[in-house]
């Protein structure tokens, strides 16, 4: 087994501790130091575990550990949908999950007319991003030009396609599952006065109880995605309506395990063993 991580978080420590306390051999592999020829095969692994903080670096080194029939997880066909929020928002819409009204727009000009058709106030996000970064609640016209013409200066490609989506007006918190297998196995509120609610912008973790309803959407979002180990992002409307926002691949669970006590290590990796035992 191995798992590919550049910085070690506290996440990275708890399945290192849980491998060790099994007696389960692993090696850690830095995603910055790796590389990887087609024609000299490397050690080989049962699995991989993808714990990049890069989407680039964990996309590129999960296919190429799956080019030599290695089990990934996530893997690929999770990491594409699930690292770009827009094939996330389609592959959820195509499962007719609800969602945020949510619109991409390939210029400023149309990105301007997707706003105004909207309507104020709008969240503006970048395609490819975590922990709430580069993400702009626009109030009224003025913001909006003035965000869009910032974007289109930055200059990069990524900056220049534009993805809109109402804006949600949460009752001050919003949910998060874990999702691994076919097990919902834990959800918070992350809680904030902000209307950012992520727990790396100082949002903070309390624990929910698993209703019925949020176990379900958490499901199919998850079967909508290729399922895995997956965080479910939800926003929960005014009138208890639920609506998915996002589902990440390579969650951090912190935060979930200080709120519910729960073993999220010890899942994920009862999970992989499970899978290497179907090989």
């Amino acid at each position: 087994m191995a798992i590919v991580a550049s910085r070690v978080r506290y996440e990275e420590k708890q399945i290192f501790a849980t491998l060790e306390s099994r007696g389960i051999a692993y090696n850690h592999l830095d995603s910055r130091s790796i590389t990887f020829d087609p024609q000299m095969p490397g050690e080989a692994y049962d699995v991989v575990i993808n714990r990049c903080i890069s989407f680039n670096r964990g996309r590129y080194a999960t296919h190429a550990f799956e080019a030599s029939e290695t089990l990934v997880v996530n893997t690929s066909q999770v990491l594409e949908i699930c690292g770009n929020k827009y094939l996330t928002h389609l592959a959820l819409r195509r499962a007719n999950i609800p969602t945020p009204r949510t619109a991409l727009a390939l210029s400023p000009d149309s990105a301007l007319a997707a706003i105004e058709t909207i309507g104020y106030p709008v969240v503006l996000k970048p395609m490819i991003g975590s922990w709430g970064r580069l993400v702009s609640k626009v109030n009224d016209q003025d913001a909006a030009e003035g965000i869009l013409e910032h974007k289109k200066i930055l200059g990069s490609l990524e900056n220049r396609i534009f993805l809109v989506q109402e804006y949600v007006n949460k009752p001050g918190y919003d949910l998060r599952t874990i999702v691994i297998g076919d097990e919902v196995i834990g959800a918070m509120y992350r809680t904030s006065s902000h209307w950012i609610t992520n727990t790396a912008r100082n949002g903070k973790g309390v624990l929910c109880p698993l209703r019925p309803d949020i176990v379900e959407i958490s499901l199919q979002a998850s079967r909508a995605v290729g399922g895995g180990v997956l965080a479910v992002d939800i926003f929960e409307t005014a009138d208890r309506q639920l609506l998915v926002n996002e589902v990440n691949h390579t969650m951090e669970f912190r935060s979930l395990i200080e709120a519910t006590n729960i073993d999220v290590a010890g899942c994920l990796v009862d999970y992989i063993l499970k899978q290497v035992s179907q090989l």
